[in-house]
């Protein structure tokens, strides 16, 4: 019985221990209580018109559904802000004939994450995620596609670096 009850409380004192760390991965301090993500620029030199409003909207779902922090237009303990620099096809195989086979989207996103409760947390860095593509189809056709995909692996890459510290 006394095992039991001493297990128990071990298991307890674990799940509780210091209040920073949560299932969900992110570390954010318990004194921590508010996010500012503002609307992402666009800052590329070729255009994706939705590109912005998309990852935009991605980041601030990614943050709400899996950290506690309530989101404000401005003044939040922590300040996530984000350009797109970068938006980019390239080919990435060549064929016998040298003919493109493959290309590559990649999409570049420079990220100033700030903590002004604990400034040593902050993260400057730029983040950049691809899709390749077979050539014979336009970008136009698999554009949407594509950008779905790499809007959530640079979401991804931006919520661990800056909340998870991965």
């Amino acid at each position: 019985m006394k095992r039991r009850l001493l297990i128990l409380l071990m298991a307890a004192l674990a799940v509780c221990s210091c209040g920073i760390y949560s299932f969900t991965g992110t570390s954010i301090q318990a004194d921590v209580n508010t996010i500012t993500i503002p609307y992402v620029e666009y800052k590329a030199l070729r255009v994706n018109p939705s590109l912005s409003n998309d990852l935009t909207e991605a980041l601030q779902d990614k943050y709400r559904k899996l950290t506690r922090l309530e989101q404000v237009d401005v003044d939040g303990d922590l300040e996530l802000v984000c350009e797109i620099t970068g938006y980019d096809v390239k080919a990435t195989a060549v064929t016998a004939d040298e003919q493109a086979s493959q290309n590559r989207l990649t999409v570049t996103v420079k990220v100033e994450f700030s903590n002004k409760k604990y400034p040593e947390d902050d993260v400057s860095k730029s983040f950049s995620a691809y899709e390749d593509f077979d050539a014979t189809q336009s970008l136009d056709a698999v554009e949407g596609t594509l950008c779905e995909t790499i809007i959530e692996k640079l979401v991804e890459d931006i919520f661990n670096a800056t909340v998870a510290q991965w």
